[in-house]
Formats: C-alpha cells, structure tokens, sequence
C-alpha cells in the first residue's frame, strides 16, 4: 500500500473514531502513527472533494427533476447510477433534494374500480386470486380501459385507452386509443397483443367490464389458447398492477395539465409507454426497465 493511501485509510479510522466515540483526535493519531498534520491536510482535501462531487450531483438532480418533475429521490438515485455512472446511496440524494427543494409531483388517488356490466353474457372466475407473480413471459397478463380528457375551449372530449399488461417483466405488450370505449377497443388491443406474441397462452386477467364479458371475445380467448380471469365486483386490488399502471403513467404525464388538441394527448400516452417499456427503471424488477427483464429471459 502507498504511503498517501495509507496515510488516507488511518484518517478515516481517525475522523470515525473521532466522531463516533468522541476519542480526541490527537489521542487516536498518536495511537495510529500518524501526524495531525497529515490527518487535518487529508480532511481538508476530503471535505473538498465532497463538495465537488455534491455540486455535480446537485446539477444532474436538477437536470433530472426537470425533464421529470414526477420522480422521487429513489427513482432519481437510480438514473444517476444508470444514465450518468454516478453511484451514490438514497439519503445522499435525500439530502441534497432537501436542500435543493426538489421532491416528486403531488400522488393522486385513483377513483377507479372493478364493476359488472349490466348484462353480462359470460362470467370467469377470479382464477388469478392476486397471485401477480409470474415466472416467466406470456405466463399471465392484465388487462383494462381507462379514459383521458382534452378540451377545445369550454367543449370536453374523451379518448380512451386499452393496454395489456404482462405480468413477468410489467411491460406494456400491446394498446389501443379509441374516441369510443366499446368492443371494437378491446378487440383491437387483444389482436395486438397476439400478433406480437403468437406464442403466448397466457391466464387473461380483466374486470367484469362489457367488453370482457361478452360472449365473442371469450371465444376469442379460447381460439388463443388462454384462460379467462375476471375479478371480483368492487375488489380493485385483484387487477392491482393494472390499476397501478394506470395511476403511474396519470401521475406522471397527464395530472395537473390541461390538454388542448386530440393529437398532443394521444401523442403523449404513446411516448410515456415507449418511455416506460423501455427507460423508466424499476427496483421491484431489480432496477431495470420491463424490456431489459423481458430480454434478460429471453437471453438465458
């Protein structure tokens, strides 16, 4: 070991002990060998270099936090170590947010919920029953509708969106935006979803919505060799990652923003699921984006 990296390694043991257990520095120098000049000249060049690392730091959470005001200091720590190289733990990055004032955008509730159609013609059970762990790909997708609203003037329109969602490596695998929510949305959203996957024979999970319970697209579900999944009335949690796709992609793009054109919304929802298959990083998938776990199977 070098002379100036020993003399670094006995430094910090003495500031450790300094300031853990109050040992008085000239004490615990004397003990290690080592001068106070050295230590104090070496805590100096310390405290300096820290500084400079947090200034960097400090500019790229900024940077982060513009282009994505939605992120907390969790997810932003995970971009630093992925997208710049910076490994650094979360209560340093919780620090330096606090004294830059930077914290995630504001979490809205979601008022949505499972519900039966009027006249369903064909009911599944809850085969799923909150299991949402998948081995592999293909093995089980969710699937729902939710809407968003744009507005010409004082005139509010709707469009709606039809997504499925594999459960293995939480990946958008294929969606539809319709001005109308009917069966025409959902069918063109499954065709998709099969055309990419015509492997797949997975449990199709959704609520007792009018399109899942009609007759024609069980049929459909048949045809492609998959069992049909429904939840139970009023019992949100069993489709609990759908719905929580749904809350995170709102609160990140669509909450606290008003819409003025069609296009501009239909366009944003399209770029936000580009953007989460393939770059929003998530630790319960151990801080990778759906498409790297999806390719990581598919690898091995």
């Amino acid at each position: 070991m070098g002379r100036d990296r020993k003399e670094g390694c006995l430094s910090q043991v003495v500031q450790n002990s300094h300031k853990e257990f109050g040992y008085p520095v000239e004490a615990i120098c004397t003990l290690l060998h080592i001068s106070r000049t050295a230590y104090y000249k070496w805590l100096h060049e310390d405290y300096g270099e820290r500084l400079r690392e947090n200034k960097q730091i400090a500019t790229l959470i900024e940077t982060i936090h513009k282009e994505h005001p939605d992120k907390g200091y969790r997810r932003i720590r995970d971009d630093l170590d992925r997208y710049y190289g910076i490994a650094v733990n979360d209560k340093r990055v919780l620090r330096i947010c606090r004294i830059l004032k930077i914290k995630s955008t504001i979490k809205y509730a979601s008022h949505g919920c499972t519900r039966q159609a009027s006249h369903p013609q064909y009911i599944a059970e809850n085969i799923l029953d909150r299991n949402f762990k998948a081995e592999k790909p293909n093995e089980k997708w969710l699937t729902d509708v939710t809407e968003f609203k744009w507005y010409d003037g004082i005139d509010k329109h709707k469009i709606y969106l039809s997504a499925i969602l594999d459960l293995y490596d939480r990946r958008i695998t294929a969606f539809a935006i319709r001005d109308n929510n009917d069966n025409k949305l959902v069918y063109d959203t499954f065709d998709k979803a099969v055309q990419a996957n015509p492997e797949a024979h997975p449990i199709f999970h959704s609520d007792r919505g009018y399109q899942y319970t009609n007759r024609g697209f069980h049929q459909k579900l048949v045809k492609a060799g998959m069992i049909q999944s429904m939840s139970r009335v009023a019992k949100c949690i069993d489709n609990g990652p759908m719905e929580g796709f749904w809350g995170i992609l709102k609160r990140e793009r669509y909450y606290g923003k008003r819409f003025t054109s069609r296009e501009a919304l239909i366009q944003m929802i399209t770029d936000y699921i580009d953007y989460y298959n393939h770059k929003r990083l998530q630790r319960n998938l151990g801080v990778l984006t759906p498409m790297e776990k999806h390719e990581l199977y598919l690898a091995a």
